[in-house]
């Protein structure tokens, strides 16, 4: 059974170096734009922060109101 995993093991390692991801032809020096996906993360995350204090501030008033 080891022989078996060392033996898949080495045929991934040595595909690995055959398939090796390339740049974008159209984006030289390195300088891509950074896509619209990286932003509606950032705006998902603002919202989801602002409704976490949001429900925050509501338990807090809530057990305020129960003391």
């Amino acid at each position: 059974m080891n022989k078996k995993i060392a033996f898949l093991f080495s045929i991934l390692l040595c595909i690995s170096q055959l398939v090796s991801a390339q740049t974008d032809p159209g984006c030289q020096g390195g300088d891509c734009p950074i896509d619209g996906g990286a932003s509606l993360l950032v705006g998902a995350g603002i919202v989801y922060g602002m409704k976490k204090i949001r429900d925050n501030k509501k338990s807090r008033k809530d057990l305020k109101d129960t003391i």
